[in-house]
């Protein structure tokens, strides 16, 4: 048994496709959905686990890129922008593993590890520059 977090990226003709039952009845996985949204453009974008034998989570996955669905290998639906970012440092009480630090006390600009971020998004309302920001957002 193992787990896997997947962020996918639906375009407008498969939105509305069963795929998540379909991972689940055709391939015997759980699902846990973390956040799920459609945009006023009918793409959709969904981050989740899916746990289940190593064989079964492949084949799902396949099924998945079959249908039209993009995975992204980020598998984060935080997005940080440098280039906005002004190193104030509000964001950093606000990130609970450190995705978000200083790396270099001379400098004293933020950086951002995506390795270790959770998408817990608590950045985000505590970012006054909008460095910090989600696929999730309006």
């Amino acid at each position: 048994m193992e787990t896997r977090k997947l962020l996918l990226t639906f375009v407008k003709n498969v939105v509305e496709r069963p795929i998540v039952y379909n991972l689940v009845k055709e391939f015997d996985l759980v699902i846990n959905i973390y956040r799920a949204s459609i945009s006023e453009e009918e793409e959709g974008y969904m981050v989740l686990d899916i746990t289940g034998p190593t064989k079964m989570i492949d084949a799902g996955i396949n099924f998945i890129v079959s249908q039209g669905v993009t995975i992204d290998n980020a598998q984060k639906s935080f997005r940080w922008d440098e280039s906005v970012c002004t190193s104030c440092s509000n964001c950093l009480t606000h990130c609970p593993v450190n995705a978000l630090h200083i790396e270099d006390r001379k400098t004293m600009k933020i950086v951002f590890d995506q390795n270790i971020c959770i998408d817990c998004m608590g950045c985000i309302p505590n970012c006054p520059f909008g460095a910090c920001g989600s696929i999730f957002q309006d």
